[in-house]
């Protein structure tokens, strides 16, 4: 089985052969009728994760803020699965197991 990805995609000076595959597929009515079902399949599927996790755009520009951000939210979640760890006491190897031992 075969996934490929259909997103808009732009030619510019140099393009490279595999990216001009890409464009002319995107343009076909084969990749037109699959970017089409983007409306009924993927963009409600964001909808949905976005809302459930309350995810909201970054108040920041640049990777680099954007990547210290990340870097943060993402230690943060490892505290607090470390200290729901340490904090049950019916189970002690609770940490072998999350650090995967």
């Amino acid at each position: 089985m075969e996934f490929r990805l259909v997103y808009p995609v732009q030619r510019y000076k140099n393009t490279p052969l595999d990216r001009i595959k890409l464009i002319e597929f995107y343009k076909s009515n084969v990749g037109q009728a699959n970017y089409s079902f983007r409306s009924t399949s993927i963009e409600p599927l964001r909808g949905h994760i976005k809302s459930g996790f309350r995810i909201v755009p970054l108040h920041v520009r640049g990777y680099a803020k954007s990547c210290a951000i990340v870097v943060l939210s993402v230690l943060l979640y490892q505290l607090l699965v470390y200290y729901n760890c340490k904090t049950d006491s019916d189970n002690p190897m609770v940490i072998k197991y999350m650090l995967g031992t």
